[in-house]
C-alpha cells in the first residue's frame, strides 16, 4: 500500500518505520525502524524519532523522541526539546531496550528546550514553558514551567489563559466552559 508523505532527500527513514499520509520529514532527520508517525505531522530538521507520534503533531527542529514515548494527536514539540527513556542510564550496563514509557495526551504544547524525564503522563492540552524540566505527571489543562516544572495556572484548549482560581469558568476567547474540582479541570460540553 502506497503511503503519501514527504521525505527530504537528506532524511533517513529506516525500513519498517510507519509514516502517515500527508506527513513531512525534513532535513537530516532520522526515523527509526520501530517509529510510528501519524497523518499530517511535520517533523522538522535534525530530529530523531523512535517513539510513537499521533496525527497532526508538529515536531520542531532538533527534537528527540526516543523509544518508549507515546504521543497522541495534535502535540506541539518546541525547538530542541527532548524526552528521556531511562531513569538511571549507564554506558557499561545497557538496558536491552527495556525503556520507561512516557505518555503524552492530546494537544500538549512543549516550549523550546524542555526536558521530559521518562515514566510520566502529560495530561491533555497542558502547556509546558520553555526551558522546563518535567519530572512528574502533568495535569490536564495545566500551565507548568521551571526546573523542576511546577503548576503555575490553567489554560484553555485554544491556548487562552484561564483564571488561576475558579470552580466554573468560560474561556473569553473561544467560549469553552470548564469546571475545576481541587486540581482536576475538565471541559463542560
Amino acid at each position: 500500500m502506497k503511503q503519501d508523505f514527504f521525505c527530504h532527500k537528506s532524511a533517513f527513514i529506516d525500513e519498517g518505520a510507519q509514516i502517515g499520509d500527508g506527513s513531512k520529514v525534513w532535513h537530516n532527520s532520522h526515523v527509526m525502524s520501530n517509529a510510528i508517525i501519524g497523518k499530517d505531522c511535520i517533523v522538522g530538521q535534525n530530529c530523531f524519532i523512535a517513539g510513537e507520534i499521533g496525527n497532526g503533531c508538529k515536531i520542531q527542529n532538533n527534537v528527540n523522541i526516543y523509544e518508549g514515548v507515546i504521543m497522541t494527536d495534535n502535540v506541539f514539540c518546541g525547538p530542541s526539546m527532548t524526552f528521556t527513556n531511562d531513569l538511571n542510564p549507564r554506558a557499561k550496563y545497557p538496558k536491552n531496550r527495556q525503556f520507561v514509557k512516557t505518555i503524552v495526551e492530546e494537544g500538549v504544547t512543549f516550549g523550546a528546550n524542555c526536558t521530559v524525564v521518562c515514566g510520566i503522563k502529560v495530561g491533555k492540552w497542558a502547556l509546558i514553558g520553555a526551558g522546563s524540566v518535567v519530572t512528574k505527571d502533568v495535569l490536564d489543562y495545566s500551565v507548568i514551567y521551571g526546573n523542576p516544572a511546577k503548576l503555575k495556572g490553567w489554560i484553555c484548549e485554544c491556548g487562552e489563559k484561564l483564571p488561576n482560581e475558579f470552580e466554573m469558568t468560560e474561556c473569553k476567547k473561544c467560549g469553552r466552559k470548564y469546571e475545576k474540582n481541587d486540581l482536576i479541570v475538565r471541559e463542560i460540553k
